[in-house]
């Protein structure tokens, strides 16, 4: 039987941290209806405490919000904590986030502190939380980089003070994908009432592996990733959510599934690309403008003949219109020929080799040949 993981979106919260990235509560609570619509299971709104636009914002997510977990951020804080269960008084599923640095440096450095301060904090953090809401994610931030025997009696202690979730961040994105796997391994197997919460991955993309731990983390007893759309963060960005969820979609071999909609992958991202005004990279997997987009001639004769040949996704399975060929001075004859058909040219009376001269002719001088161009082309053949 395959297992449920859940998804949980932080695209209003960690991803809005982008430099750049500001939102209006109006394109926040558009946003947030779109992940519910998308299915996430919970969404993690703001952190109420940072300003009165943030705690209001997620005070009207809380409204609106029917079918999904509404998440708020809190630092180890008294006031932190009652601020943000004020925010989420009206939401149907509440949940508080918090937590405290629990690496070294972050101990050191951050707080001058020690390790049993530091469990002490956040023993004294969940147990107040629990006093508002019942649902509380805990975070060791900076996990990656923190001793694991430290880190299990620390989650161990928050257990027992009432945590529901354990969020286990690679905060610097430090780790590599079987480093972050052993540490979920060493945790699930070490941590006295282990089993009675979810271990939540949340990692970040410094070194480009954020995908890849998260799901090593998966693999290795997590049951929650942490995730954003369009993989948007602090520095390099977060796991990407679009990502992640056609991965666990794709590869049944290993035994997960999401409650994700990937057909409103697509328009998700969209909508976030253009509320906060970042652009897609082209070659972004799942929801670039090339990620189906083929401008090779052996590629182009591979996906004419079969589009399994060079696509193990099919674009309307993430919302996309579908494949294209994109003609190049390195298109050849059989991605010419296929264009002009679907522009309604009847080539049985055309000598194909005469038309892919001028064609070539045209490719050399510009980046890409636009069905406009193949118009002329014909044109000058006759």
């Amino acid at each position: 039987m395959k297992k449920n993981i859940k998804i949980f979106d932080t695209t209003l919260r960690d991803g809005e941290q982008t430099p750049g990235c500001k939102l209006n509560q109006k394109e926040k609570i558009e946003i947030a209806l779109q992940l519910e619509r998308l299915n996430v299971d919970i969404i993690e709104s703001g952190f109420p405490v940072s300003s009165p636009e943030d705690f209001n914002s997620v005070q009207e997510i809380s409204k609106i919000i029917k079918n999904t977990t509404v998440c708020a951020l809190s630092r180890a804080v008294q006031k932190d904590i009652e601020i943000a269960a004020l925010a989420l008084k009206n939401a149907k599923y509440p949940r508080i986030h918090t937590g405290i640095g629990v690496s070294s440096e972050h101990i050191k450095f951050k707080f001058n502190s020690t390790e049993s301060e530091i469990i002490e904090r956040a023993v004294y953090a969940v147990k107040l939380a629990k006093k508002f809401i019942n649902d509380i994610e805990f975070y060791a931030e900076d996990s990656g980089r923190t001793n694991n025997i430290f880190l299990a009696k620390l989650c161990e202690s928050v257990i027992k003070a009432g945590a529901t979730v354990l969020n286990i961040p690679d905060t610097t994105g430090y780790c590599l994908p079987d480093e972050y796997g052993n540490k979920i391994k060493f945790i699930k197997e070490n941590v006295k009432g282990i089993d009675k919460v979810d271990i939540s991955t949340h990692c970040h993309n410094d070194l480009g592996l954020a995908t890849a731990n998260s799901i090593e983390g998966i693999r290795n007893g997590a049951t929650q990733i942490e995730c954003t759309i369009n993989g948007i963060g602090e520095r390099a960005g977060n796991t990407s959510l679009e990502e992640v969820a056609m991965i666990i979609y794709q590869k049944n071999q290993l035994g997960f599934y999401t409650k994700i909609n990937t057909k409103l992958l697509y328009k998700t991202s969209c909508m976030v690309s253009e509320y906060m005004s970042v652009n897609i990279q082209p070659n972004k997997a799942i929801v670039g403008a090339n990620a189906f987009a083929h401008s090779s001639g052996i590629h182009q004769d591979g996906m004419i003949k079969n589009r399994s040949t060079y696509e193990i996704i099919n674009p309307k399975d993430v919302g996309a219109n579908q494949s294209s060929i994109i003609l190049t001075s390195r298109s050849g004859r059989a991605a010419l020929k296929y264009k002009l058909k679907t522009l309604n040219y009847d080539l049985k009376n055309f000598n194909i080799d005469k038309i892919y001269n001028i064609f070539i002719e045209y490719a050399d001088k510009k980046k890409y040949v636009a069905d406009e161009d193949l118009h002329k082309i014909m044109l000058d053949y006759n």
